[in-house]
């Protein structure tokens, strides 16, 4: 999927780099046409958003936080171990080592870029914790709790945790009262899902949820596991090992999605050996729209949903036949209201 030069991808805004046009977790181009790259491209979105979010720890940042948020910094620089088949002379006893040059004196510009980093970080886990807890949330607060030392550089921050809310989470932060500075947090896509809550973290789940209807939506509203698999595995989450925000993917997806009825898990007619699909759940299909869900990712994307022609047609006839469902609903209730007001005994018993 095309997007405009801005990218809004958390990764790149706290240090790990995505390279240039949509690509894997591993660095490998995606394709650029076609419906591989439509689903391909909506994992870059939020690619290695949960590794920022978790260099700040769980919802009480800790100091030994920090190492996690190293950790994931090497993975983006280049190893300094020598490659297979290079020569370099063996450190011995007869022979002398020069003082090292290849280090570089630490950039300020870099260090500052680091330190921001890790307090969107701190922010967005405090805001995480706030909409478990369903406390109010102001400005004040943040500069006190968070920010006490980053002041002035508080817009920028908030921007950028905002961003990762509700790419991560599916969580938008949408001011309150703008005379007291207040905000609120609300669901992506008006879903009601009160379940997206892990048992030990209480991170919410909308995000991965947004993630796979749009997966569906692309790959031509039906999308097998394997796919599904494959585009989660390029943020990092794979069945069977439990994750940070999302707890035990599998059982995530696979039961508690749909027994909520945002998602239908079922057997591909005819496999043999079985394999199996997703759908939109009735819920899902209740809740949200394909339009809404095409908006979300042209938002997170930095385009618009007109960039996408193919779905935005679909997703313009999807509108249309809502809209006739609920013309036709309303004169269908409004001719029984009609049947009934000319009756007015209604049910009542005649006298004899």
């Amino acid at each position: 999927m095309p997007r405009r030069k801005k990218n809004h991808s958390c990764k790149s805004e706290a240090g790990l780099k995505a390279p240039k046009g949509a690509q894997g977790a591993v660095g490998a181009p995606v394709p650029v046409t076609g419906k591989e790259a439509a689903a391909s491209s909506l994992s870059p979105s939020i690619q290695g958003t949960p590794e920022v979010v978790s260099a700040a720890g769980k919802p009480r940042v800790r100091k030994s936080s920090q190492k996690a948020g190293s950790s994931t910094m090497v993975k983006a620089t280049p190893s300094s171990k020598p490659e297979e088949g290079s020569s370099s002379p063996k450190q011995g006893p007869s022979t002398p080592q020069a003082p090292s040059t290849s280090q570089a004196p630490p950039d300020p510009e870099s260090s500052l870029s680091d330190a921001l980093n890790q307090k969107m970080a701190e922010l967005v886990q405090f805001l995480s914790a706030k909409y478990v807890t369903k406390e109010p949330i102001t400005e004040a607060e943040m500069l006190e709790s968070v920010l006490k030392e980053h002041k002035g550089h508080f817009p920028v921050i908030f921007r950028k945790a905002c961003e990762c809310m509700e790419i991560v989470f599916g969580i938008e932060v949408k001011e309150g009262d703008p005379i007291n500075r207040s905000y609120v947090l609300v669901r992506t896509l008006d879903l009601t899902y009160d379940g997206l809550l892990s048992d030990d973290l209480g991170m919410p789940k909308t995000g991965l949820l947004i993630l796979i209807l749009g997966v569906i939506f692309v790959e031509g509203n039906r999308a097998s596991e394997k796919r599904i698999w494959e585009v989660l595995k390029k943020i990092g989450v794979r069945a069977g090992r439990k994750d940070f925000i999302y707890g035990e993917p599998r059982k995530l997806i696979t039961k508690d999605f749909v027994q909520e009825k945002y998602l239908e898990y079922r057997q591909v007619p005819n496999s043999n050996p079985p394999r199996y699909e997703f759908l939109w759940g009735p819920r899902a299909h209740s809740e949200t729209s394909k339009m809404k869900v095409l908006q979300y990712f042209a938002k997170v994307s930095g385009t618009d949903p007109t960039s996408f022609p193919s779905w935005y047609e679909e997703a313009l006839r999807d509108e249309r036949e809502r809209a006739e469902a609920r013309v036709a609903a309303t004169n269908d209730s409004g001719g029984k209201a009609s049947e009934s007001s000319s009756d007015p005994l209604g049910s009542c018993s005649r006298p004899k």
